[in-house]
């Protein structure tokens, strides 16, 4: 089954899954834990140890770190350029061919004095 979904869609979707499942762990979180400290968004913003405030600090700090490392993978892969450098053992095309087979005669004259040596060894 093939889907339309893919490359900028998907990451996308997955950052929002994780925030999601990371605000609903923070809510459960303060549900089953009794003495919470209230937690400080960013070091700065102090918020309510209570259900909502650990969702949203576990949603936002999660959210700001992710979404922060998404844009900057974002950027490097529109700065990076797609053109793919020729891999070693690709086929030829026909013009490599012909002018690989009407070269087979002529070497290099370092070529030639490299493989008399190593027939005299």
């Amino acid at each position: 089954m093939a889907t339309n979904v893919g490359g900028r869609k998907l990451v996308v979707g997955l950052y929002v899954g994780v925030v999601c499942f990371t605000g609903v762990a923070g809510y459960l979180a303060a549900g089953v834990v009794g003495q919470i400290e209230p937690p400080r968004l960013l070091f700065l913003i102090p918020l309510p140890a209570t259900r909502l405030g650990l969702a949203a600090y576990g949603a936002i700090t999660i959210g700001l770190i992710l979404g922060v490392l998404l844009i900057a993978v974002t950027v490097v892969a529109d700065r990076v350029d797609d053109v793919e450098p020729e891999a070693i053992g690709t086929p030829a095309t026909a013009d490599e061919q012909t002018e690989s087979t009407t070269g087979d005669n002529e070497r290099p004259e370092s070529m030639a004095e490299s493989n008399d040596t190593d027939a005299n060894q």
